[in-house]
């Protein structure tokens, strides 16, 4: 997919006499489209679920709803937290366990090995109320949490060695990474055998959005739909030349 994104961006520069990106260029710009158009997917998620909730979407609205979900969920990741001091425990973040950590969807709480409840959130202006009601108290089956920027605190702090916490978040996409070798006359060749090539993370629907995002960062105005009429006008004149 990156090396066919890369074609049509060089195809559309080259139309329009803008000049040239670099591999390296090409890569920069790639990693924020992707970006741009992952962090899309939760805007128009949430959007889809407040008109739910609003009762104003339809059955067609559903199934925009479990498209996003699906892309989504193809980037949730479970894996076990690091402790960082009794019951406080680092979230994945590129500034505590140097992960890929993106959201936050669940916390679920392990003892011996044994599972004993997921975890529910709680606002760090409530705990001391809730660490002091009898009625509402959190125990081992029924645990809370709160965090704080990139760690969590559990409770009851029973919960304090290391297998105990899990987490089940979103993770960043990888950064995408087209990968070459240099021709005899310094020109890059595509290899994806190189051992840092990354392809997108994204539905291949995605495709003609990256390519007007990393347009956009290269400095060429242009809409998504510009390179859906590019491609169709260039297929038309393929055809013309085969005929």
């Amino acid at each position: 997919m990156i090396n066919s994104v890369r074609n049509t961006v060089l195809a559309i520069i080259n139309k329009n006499n803008y000049g040239y990106i670099s591999p390296s260029d090409f890569n920069l710009f790639a990693k924020q489209a992707q970006l741009d158009i992952f962090d899309e997917y939760f805007i128009l998620y949430n959007q889809q679920v407040n008109e739910e909730n609003a009762r104003v979407s339809g059955s067609d609205y559903a199934d925009i709803k479990k498209g996003y979900e699906e892309v989504i969920d193809t980037f949730s990741v479970n894996a076990f937290l690091t402790q960082n001091n009794n019951n406080v425990y680092y979230l994945p973040s590129t500034t505590t366990t140097g992960n890929d950590y993106y959201l936050l969807n669940n916390v679920y709480c392990y003892n011996g090995g044994i599972f004993q409840g997921e975890a529910e959130k709680v606002n760090n202006n409530k705990i001391k109320m809730i660490l002091n009601s009898i009625l509402t108290s959190p125990s081992t089956n029924f645990p809370v949490y709160t965090q704080q920027g990139d760690s969590i605190t559990i409770y009851p702090n029973t919960f304090s060695n290391a297998n105990d916490v899990e987490a089940q978040y979103i993770r960043y996409p990888k950064d995408p990474k087209w990968t070459y070798v240099s021709l005899y006359n310094g020109e890059p060749l595509f290899d994806q055998t190189q051992s840092d090539y990354q392809d997108f993370e994204l539905p291949i629907d995605d495709s003609n959005n990256l390519v007007a995002k990393i347009l956009q960062y290269a400095g060429l105005s242009i809409r998504e739909a510009d390179v859906v009429q590019f491609g169709l006008l260039e297929e038309q004149e393929q055809n013309q030349n085969n005929t």
